[in-house]
């Protein structure tokens, strides 16, 4: 799966390696209830999905610059659409900001220890690469399993999100290396396998439930990189 001359894997981080445990949406009903939401989890999960899709369209119409202020503000945005009727939308958004920055919010997928431990141990750079702030920082510090990620590209940090040609060129930057010598590993069609591809890096979609339509490379278990 990897080609010969590929020095450096480069994995996406949620939805790839790390997801939020319970589920976001959950963890909005949980905190949402505490300030008085009366909101069904059900219907939480779809705001939040809505809530999401919008920031996204708003980051593209921007030319998909951000920064640390703007990563803030996206969030702040999606609590207020999706909890509308809690009694300090403020407060709120502090606490599901700051539950999302702890480790233990997060778990990894079950097959990234043993897909790094083999990677590093063939010689390959390893790191993480995503459309998230500086907390993520925290996250990867507090996951053992991911210490062998040595290198991050954030894109608070960089001030591009992907599919910017830009962000990957941070990442190639942070490796370099060429793209033509970086494999990079994500589960979201465009932001991941497209933008990678059109920034001249190999790229590969993780796809355990096989919900994208059909591509060159696509895993469907993160062991299928070994």
């Amino acid at each position: 799966m990897i080609p010969s001359d590929v020095h450096a894997v480069v994995f996406d981080a949620v939805g790839t390696v790390i997801f939020p445990d319970p589920p976001a949406a959950l963890v909005y009903f949980e905190v949402g209830k505490t300030f008085g939401s009366r909101l069904a989890a059900h219907v939480i999960h779809t705001r939040f999905r809505r809530a999401f899709g919008q920031q996204e369209e708003i980051d593209h119409l921007a030319g998909l610059r951000t920064s640390e202020e703007r990563e803030v503000e996206r969030w702040r945005q999606i609590v207020s659409q999706v909890l509308d009727d809690i009694s300090d939308k403020e407060a709120c958004f502090r606490e599901l900001f700051d539950r999302f920055s702890d480790p233990s919010a997060w778990r990894c997928d079950e097959q990234v220890e043993p897909v790094l431990a083999k990677l590093a141990s063939r010689g390959y750079a390893l790191g993480l690469a995503s459309n998230y702030d500086r907390r993520l920082r925290r996250v990867v510090a507090g996951l053992p399993t991911l210490t062998r990620l040595e290198r991050l590209i954030i894109s608070s940090e960089v001030g591009w999100r992907k599919p910017a040609p830009e962000f990957f060129a941070s990442v190639s930057e942070t490796f370099d290396l060429p793209g033509s010598q970086i494999l990079y590993v994500g589960d979201d069609l465009t932001n991941d396998y497209e933008g990678a591809r059109s920034a001249g890096m190999r790229s590969v979609l993780y796809d355990p439930r096989r919900a994208a339509p059909p591509v060159t490379d696509r895993i469907t278990r993160l062991t299928d990189l070994l």
